[in-house]
C-alpha cells in the first residue's frame, strides 16, 4: 500500500499546483493589447512609466503578459490601453461615425470621448496624437473619477494633435482673425 500512497501524493500535489496556477490566471483580466509603433509606441512607453500605482483608490494589477501598452487597476478592473485605433464615433467612414452627437468631457487638460457600455463607460482621448482608452466599470461610479488620476501623465506624455493645438491659428502673433478675412 505504501507505494500507492507515494505515487498518489505527487499526483495530488501536481493537481493542486495546476489548480492554483489556473485560478491565479483566471483573476487576470482579458485585455486586448494594442500594438502601436514608432512615436506612438514611445509615447505609450513613457506614459506607462509615469502612471500612478493607484487609480480612484484601486491598486495597479498585473496582466498575464507585461506590456507598456495596457494597464489595469482594481477588481473589477479599470483598464487603460495606449495606442488604440481612433474611436468609431470620431472616425469618418465608420458605421458609428457621429462627431456631432459624440459626448465629450474635459478632465484636467485632457479631452475624452465618453461611450456608455453595458457595465461601465469607455473613455478615449481626443485631440491627441495617440489615442488612449480607459474603460471604467460601473462599480467606480461616477466613472469619470479615475480620469483625474491619469490626466497629468497623459498631458505630459501624449502630445496634443497639432490640428487642435491652442496656437494653431496664432502664426501671426496671436490674432486668430488676422489673415483669415475676419
Amino acid at each position: 500500500m505504501a507505494p500507492t500512497v507515494r505515487r498518489a501524493l505527487p499526483a495530488a500535489s501536481a493537481l493542486l499546483a495546476l489548480a492554483a496556477c489556473a485560478s491565479a490566471g483566471a483573476d487576470a483580466p482579458d485585455v486586448a493589447v494594442p500594438a502601436p509603433t514608432g512615436d506612438a509606441a514611445e509615447a505609450c512607453r513613457e506614459l506607462s512609466a509615469d502612471l500612478p500605482e493607484r487609480v480612484d483608490g484601486a491598486e495597479r494589477g498585473e496582466l498575464p503578459e507585461s506590456t507598456p501598452f495596457a494597464m489595469v487597476w482594481g477588481d473589477p478592473a479599470i483598464v487603460l490601453r495606449c495606442g488604440v485605433e481612433s474611436p468609431g464615433p470620431l472616425t469618418p467612414g465608420s458605421d458609428a461615425y457621429d462627431p456631432v452627437s459624440a459626448e465629450i468631457v474635459g478632465v484636467n487638460e485632457v479631452s475624452w470621448l465618453l461611450e456608455r457600455q453595458d457595465g461601465g463607460v469607455r473613455f478615449t482621448t481626443t485631440e491627441r496624437t495617440v489615442f488612449v482608452e480607459m474603460t471604467v466599470p460601473d462599480a467606480y461610479a461616477p466613472e469619470v473619477n479615475p480620469l483625474l488620476d491619469v490626466a497629468a501623465a497623459i498631458d505630459a506624455h501624449i502630445p496634443p494633435d497639432p490640428l487642435y493645438a491652442e496656437d494653431a491659428g496664432d502664426a501671426d502673433g496671436g490674432d486668430p482673425h488676422a489673415g483669415h478675412g475676419g
